[in-house]
């Protein structure tokens, strides 16, 4: 019996080397396919997308914040993998009672994320390719252009209401690398939520230079760009990659590559007009 504890600090007791995992988190399911367990996927999310070849035959269970929990239940995974931020505790409790094995991580920064790596590695017998993934993962970001000079910058994740990323996520963490000042973050009036709801009022007081549009969970365009630069006319507004700041893991392969174009543009492309 291998007793181990996961983020929180829950034990959970496993029989051996998994080999039916369950992942509720599509970062993690993402990393795990990095790894060379895609075989050991039993179900996942239908959100976990990545990588999709690699994951077409795996069963989905529905949603992060609603998996069908009967049909993972009869699934007699050995362990599911879960991720506080995405997925409901009630879920995580129900597991427990059915005595299936819960590693619950939480993922709040880019150090998080990097540590995350190497504990799957770990957790699930793979301690090696778990540590050269966080190596990769390093290095990957030293080609990460960083503002020369700090732009103030409101992230926004959803529309009706607005929402942004605040202080304690690990986009929050990712915008820091960037050399952006979120105007959601820590020294924020809402900084108590870590994803405050905004009304147009809150992000004119906030006053950013910079606008990201995420592209995800909420389905962003143009037309919402333009809503804003209406109501922000000294703000330069752009559409973010949000897999790329919100995912972690092996997705952190690619980050300085997606993201330094968006810097390069936001660097050399003149203010708005007043």
């Amino acid at each position: 019996m291998d007793l181990r504890k996961d983020h929180l600090g829950r034990e959970l007791r496993l029989r051996g080397r998994p080999s039916r995992v369950v992942s509720l988190c599509p970062s993690h399911t993402e990393t795990l396919a990095w790894l060379g367990l895609g075989d050991r996927l039993v179900a996942r999310t239908r959100y976990c997308i990545h990588p999709r070849k690699g994951l077409a035959s795996v069963p989905e269970l529905g949603g992060t914040k609603n998996p069908d929990l009967d049909r993972l239940l009869e699934l007699r995974p050995d362990l599911v993998i879960a991720e506080k931020e995405e997925n409901p505790k009630e879920i995580v409790d129900a597991l427990d009672r059915a005595g299936i094995p819960v590693y619950v991580t939480e993922v709040r920064s880019y150090q998080d994320a990097v540590n995350t790596v190497r504990d799957l590695g770990e957790l699930l017998g793979c301690a090696a390719a778990g540590r050269e993934l966080a190596r990769r993962i390093e290095g990957a970001l030293i080609p990460l252009r960083l503002l020369a000079e700090p732009l103030r910058v409101a992230y926004l994740i959803w529309r009706k209401p607005w929402m942004a990323a605040g202080a304690g996520t690990f986009i929050d963490s990712m915008l820091f690398r960037c050399g952006f000042e979120n105007v959601f973050g820590e020294n924020a009036v809402e900084a108590a939520a870590r994803y405050p709801e905004l009304e147009p009022e809150a992000l004119l007081k906030a006053d950013p230079d910079v606008v990201l549009l995420s592209s995800e969970p909420y389905p962003v365009s143009e037309k919402h760009a333009r809503e804003l630069r209406a109501l922000l006319p000294r703000a330069r507004v752009e559409l973010a990659d949000g897999e790329a700041f919100s995912w972690y893991g092996a997705r952190l392969l690619r980050f300085a590559q997606t993201v330094n174009p968006l810097l390069r543009r936001l660097e050399s492309a003149p203010p708005p007009a007043q």
